[in-house]
């Protein structure tokens, strides 16, 4: 694999030419034309998709109006609420409401099944379509039934990713599609573009994981692709069947990308043609020159069963190295672990060594990622006439829905798995999230899912439990199975790849999913639950900000499972003052309290009365203030707490990492950069600043004031560098920070307090 160190221009799609002073003529010769970078950057198939849906008029500061949209029953409920509060009457394009997070129901008594009816009753009331759990997770029933050639897909799930199939998609948090949902826009910069340029294809016991494991090894740790789109192109793609581009492209969002697009072929055509939306298909390639602004090149050929180590998909080494330095690998895991788990556990891998070969105690085969047809098949074909065996090891596979659950039954696949001892389960994003098939303690799961974050198979490190995932292809796990939990590349067998074809039937659909075709009744009464709570009044950003730092993280990344964690608080994403105890419990339990603490204070000046006598530290801290901002305090000041990060916002696209530090009276986040742009877009549109500091010694600790005087006239006149002070021991230590680029409407959100104040004083 190869990383280009500048932009590269791809001529006729099959050749590639480095910018430097000779590449014009080099492409003149080749082409008998003249090309500028300027023309040759719109050769693109981003750069088309984008430009077709971009209202601003301006190809430099885009403003995107999506096609379609589409949540799960963790975030649909706040993003409707948040709508509501804002104005809605209409969803004004398809939105589909999938139930394929919180599908278990198994917690919380009624407030699950709760949530569903709501989301069905608004599909009804505001005219969008309704997916009942187990049926599908929501990025196959999009891929089913929504994707289209040159479209664009906006959902609150990060890892919305449709480009396989012609459909630029972005993950984004909830605020995004509420905007979408008023008609409004979606507005960032023209983002750069990166080719992935393939050649070869793949070996036999290779599959799509493996490739993607490949890519974001490469790419994650550099940020070479960070905010930018991935543009798929090159011989090798024509060697990829449609599930095996799906794959790759789902994992995309793991290398912190803004999203992807590939072009599409007579393998994309026949995939919309069994799907019954043959003129959904568009054939989509890259113009004659086309200029990138960074080239990744991939041998497929070259590419090797894979594992991503815990705790992140970058972490990756080839199987067979792996096993080749057992030891050596497992004690590099295990320092990087100390760094992620703050030592709140004793951690280890290698008690998991027997005879000098690695074993698992479990393997999933699960979700938007390994639940598609042809994973499951292939490892379906390795596992016939075998056995996982009747130890520890257990094997489960989640068809990602139930027409590819039913095609597995009808072609045997489903019986051939299922005599061998591995389970079959529904349609569930459970596995890839911490809400189903949880490890015993100490355990090591081997899973063909999104994600091996610290946490993230259900582990609590409060009370002492971890578990562990590595990510590996469907066709390595079955192996591994085979072998009965010992760690096995999928290249080791000889495969009879059967390859049967999918017959696609939406009769399960037809029967079970509510599709109002775009017609809002009215008349339709919205159903409530006891745990579905409004947001909570949040106050617009005062004049001069005292905020304390309850908490400090220093880990090189923090997830959004870090920030608020999965699992067993799904059940609450309907309540924020509910789902805002759970903030930052698995990395500082303290977090909560603290923050609750010092939000008493602005409570206090919200409803008239002097903070000071609501929390008594504040008093040396106003006095010290005063001595050099005499007027601070007298109706333009705000209190509440603040994080420092490294780098957060690895992850999902879920708003509660935000809006729950804002429920508990967060102001701002401090951070040297922000891992996504969907986490510091989820800050910026719950009304919180996203302060960026320089890399180095911090000038504060936890448990330090901070005074941020004239912040409100720092955004109003378009600042970017903001003057702060460290308030301690009688005296003001002043050091600075940048908020970054803002749009005009993020300005006015942050302004306001929040998206949803936003649209309540524009109406």
């Amino acid at each position: 694999m190869k990383l280009h160190k500048q932009g590269v221009y791809l001529i006729n799609g099959a050749e590639l030419v480095e910018d430097s002073a000779a590449a014009q003529a080099e492409i003149q010769a080749k082409t008998g034309k003249q090309v500028s970078k300027e023309e040759a950057a719109k050769q693109t198939i981003s750069y088309s998709v984008l430009e077709s849906h971009n209202t601003s008029g301006n190809m430099e500061k885009l403003e995107i109006k999506f096609d379609k949209l589409t949540s799960h029953d963790i975030t649909f409920v706040g993003i409707i609420q948040t709508a509501r509060a804002s104005g809605l009457e209409k969803f004004p394009i398809p939105y589909v409401l999938t139930n394929c997070h919180n599908s278990l129901c198994a917690v919380g008594g009624t407030i699950n099944e709760d949530d569903h009816m709501f989301g069905l009753s608004c599909a009804k009331r505001y005219g969008g379509i309704y997916v009942p759990p187990h049926q599908a997770v929501i990025h196959q029933f999009a891929r089913e039934m929504l994707a289209g050639g040159g479209k664009m897909i906006l959902g609150s799930d990060s890892h919305t990713r449709y480009g396989a199939l012609g459909t630029m998609a972005m993950g984004e948090g909830g605020p995004e599609l509420v905007k979408q949902l008023l008609s409004k826009t979606y507005d960032i910069n023209m983002p750069e573009v990166v080719g992935i340029y393939m050649t070869g294809k793949p070996q036999p016991g290779v599959g799509p994981q493996d490739v993607a494991l490949a890519i974001i090894g490469e790419v994650f740790a550099n940020g070479y692709v960070k905010n930018k789109v991935m543009e798929f192109v090159g011989p090798g793609v024509s060697f990829l069947s449609a599930d095996f581009r799906i794959g790759i492209d789902v994992m995309t969002t793991e290398t912190t990308c803004l999203s992807s697009i590939w072009r599409t072929d007579d393998e994309i055509r026949e995939f919309y043609e069994i799907h019954g939306r043959s003129e959904d298909y568009k054939e989509l390639n890259p113009g004659e020159v086309a200029y990138y602004d960074g080239m990744v090149e991939i041998d497929l050929s070259s590419i090797k069963p894979m594992i991503a180590m815990p705790f992140h998909p970058s972490n990756t080494y080839t199987i067979d190295e792996l096993n080749a330095n057992l030891m050596e690998i497992l004690d590099d895991c295990e320092k990087k672990a100390m760094v992620s788990l703050d030592g709140a556990v004793d951690f280890t891998l290698k008690d998991k060594v027997r005879n000098g070969k690695l074993y698992v105690e479990q393997g999933i085969i699960a979700g938007c990622a390994g639940g598609g047809f042809e994973n499951i098949c292939a490892a379906a074909d390795i596992l016939k006439g075998r056995s996982i065996g009747a130890d520890e090891f257990t094997l489960s596979v989640y068809p990602a829905s139930m027409p590819i659950y039913m095609e597995l039954v009808k072609n045997g696949a489903a019986a051939d798995l299922m005599q061998t001892g591995a389970i079959l389960k529904t349609a569930f994003c459970g596995p890839c999230f911490g809400a189903g098939d949880t490890p015993a303690n100490n355990g090591l799961s081997i899973r063909h899912s999104t994600r091996n974050f610290p946490n993230r198979e259900g582990s609590k490190l409060q009370s002492g439990q971890i578990a562990s995932v590595a990510l590996m292809d469907a066709r390595s796990i079955a192996a591994t199975a085979a072998n009965k939990g010992y760690l096995t590349s999928a290249a080791e067998f000889d495969i009879s790849d059967t390859k049967p074809k999918y017959f696609f039937d939406k009769t399960i659909y037809e029967n079970r999913v509510f599709d109002s075709r775009g017609v809002a009744d009215k008349s339709a009464e919205v159903k409530f639950g006891p745990n579905i709570k409004d947001w909570p009044k949040m106050s617009a950003l005062p004049e001069n900000l005292v905020l304390k730092v309850v908490a400090e993280i220093h880990d090189p990344v923090t997830t959004t499972d870090e920030l608020i964690p999965s699992g067993e608080t799904s059940s609450y994403r309907s309540n924020p003052l509910g789902l805002a105890e759970f903030t930052l419990s698995r990395k500082d339990p303290s977090y909560v309290g603290k923050a609750k603490e010092v939000q008493k204070a602005q409570k206090a000046i919200e409803e008239g009365q002097c903070p000071l006598e609501v929390l008594d530290e504040l008093e040396p801290v106003m006095m010290a203030v005063r001595e050099v901002y005499p007027d601070a305090g007298e109706g333009n000041i705000g209190v509440g707490s603040t994080i420092f990060a490294v780098k957060p916002g690895d992850g999902s696209a879920r708003e509660q990492a935000a809006s729950c530090q804002k429920v508990l009276g967060g102001w701002a986040n401090i951070a040297n950069e922000y891992a996504t742009k969907r986490y510091r877009s989820n800050l910026i549109n719950w009304g919180m600043l996203p302060f960026i500091i320089e890399k180095g010694g911090l000038p504060f600790e936890n448990g330090d004031y901070l005074f941020v005087p004239n912040i409100r006239t720092v955004v109003e006149n378009k600042e970017t560098s903001v003057k702060a002070f460290v308030v301690k021991d009688g005296g003001m230590k002043e050091f600075s920070m940048t908020l970054g680029e803002m749009t005009e409407d993020e300005r006015t959100i942050i302004l306001k307090g929040c998206l949803i104040n936003y649209y309540r004083d524009v109406q």
